[in-house]
């Protein structure tokens, strides 16, 4: 693992597994996503990373026009990195999840790197005013989906938009094998170093938000990919946190934000994105840490620079 003493703070936004009733603070405008991520940025993010919704109703939409009506605000008032989801959601097609990256020639896009469960599905049986007559549904839907990303697709992702336009990656690893998909990747010469490996925990499908498993995927990426690579680590809900702290105790990066958890502390619901990045810029300090800024994490990850993007 290449470790260095400046901390990436990911700033992960909005997503696509929480819906609109679940908290009045999960950003779903154009308007609400852009002012949420220029607060994040303006807290510590050096990256946000990006999913949009129909301003309607909330719901997850591959739309590059809605991408476009926040990302040159964004562009405008932050020296960001901006991160576009190549995932989308688990019912979008390929085509659709890489609409918006294809569309906006971004630094950094995800790439989920294995076919898995996606289980949503526990969320849709809490009891709770729902807002759109979409939520319970999509949320039951994930039970018996498959969240296709096969070597095909990751594949076809790489050449469009890495060797295509430039765009480099924040590679989501869900499962220990999702390290190897990356490996074969590389050894195709497909993927190139440096990796910012993205490693994920406590996703129902994925592997589980146990700090004994953060340390077996440190392990495996040093053998697979020696000082070739960049750990970045988030854990789903109420681990939030304790991950971040794990992963800048290892030398790696985090990631925060309201995709991944709606909360602050135990029973509290953060009131914005920029409230968890503060929290993770003050664990970072604590910890002997600096906070990177944008320009050090595109140095770091060798990214094209914020003039070569397409909004």
């Amino acid at each position: 693992m290449k470790r260095t003493n400046k901390i990436i703070i990911s700033c992960a936004v909005t997503g696509s597994a929480h819906t609109p009733s679940m908290s009045p603070h999960l950003p779903v405008t154009p308007e609400e996503i852009a002012a949420q991520s220029v607060a994040a940025v303006r807290a510590g993010a050096a990256v946000v990373h990006l999913h949009a919704r129909d301003p309607r109703t909330g719901q997850p939409t591959p739309d590059p026009e809605v991408f476009l009506r926040f990302l040159p605000h964004i562009k405008a008032e932050t020296d960001a990195v901006v991160n576009i989801t190549t995932g989308g959601s688990v019912n979008m097609t390929l085509d659709d999840r890489l609409a918006a990256a294809r569309r906006a020639r971004p630094e950094l896009a995800s790439l989920n790197m294995g076919s898995m469960n996606f289980g949503l599905h526990p969320a849709a049986e809490v009891a709770r005013d729902w807002k759109h007559d979409w939520e319970q549904e999509y949320l039951r839907a994930s039970e018996g989906a498959i969240f296709a990303n096969t070597f095909a697709q990751i594949a076809t992702t790489l050449r469009e938009l890495g060797e295509g336009q430039g765009t480099r990656f924040e590679y989501e690893c869900y499962d220990v094998g999702h390290l190897y998909n990356l490996a074969h990747m590389a050894d195709r010469g497909l993927a190139k170093p440096p990796f910012l490996i993205q490693s994920i925990f406590g996703i129902l499908g994925g592997i589980g938000a146990d700090p004994d498993n953060l340390q077996h995927m440190v392990t495996i990426a040093d053998k697979l990919f020696g000082d070739d690579y960049y750990l970045s680590a988030f854990a789903a809900g109420r681990h939030q946190m304790p991950f971040a702290t794990q992963s800048a105790l290892l030398g790696g990066h985090v990631r925060v934000g309201l995709e991944d958890s709606l909360y602050i502390g135990r029973g509290e619901l953060a009131t914005s994105n920029a409230q968890q990045v503060e929290k993770a810029v003050r664990i970072v300090r604590e910890l002997g840490r600096e906070v990177a800024t944008p320009d050090e994490a595109r140095r770091m990850l060798g990214l094209k620079g914020l003039g070569e993007v397409g909004f």
